[in-house]
């Protein structure tokens, strides 16, 4: 890989693990405040960003092990924010 060249590919990927480290920062910076072990939404979202940007760096990459556990994660990731709206919605009622 020419690192001159293909700077935009390594910015993907790096975006993509920087969301990664900031949803489990945010999770621990949250746990702490409540001294409990929370997962709040923002952890989702950090986790669905960087599955996508990590998605599209390994399509741009042709990796297709890396395709498919993005891929996975990404539905997992959209699943539980659904779960999470539907929720609020049952009890906003």
């Amino acid at each position: 890989m020419n690192f001159s060249t293909e700077w935009w590919l390594l910015a993907i990927g790096f975006t993509g693990q920087a969301c990664f480290f900031l949803r489990f920062f945010w999770q621990w910076l949250a746990s702490e405040r409540q001294k409990k072990s929370i997962i709040p939404l923002e952890f989702w979202y950090l986790s669905l960003l960087g599955s996508l940007f990590l998605l599209i760096y390994a399509v741009l990459r042709h990796d297709i092990v890396f395709i498919v556990g993005q891929s996975t994660g990404f539905i997992i990731y959209i699943r539980n924010l659904i779960l999470i709206r539907r929720e609020k919605r049952l009890h906003a009622t």
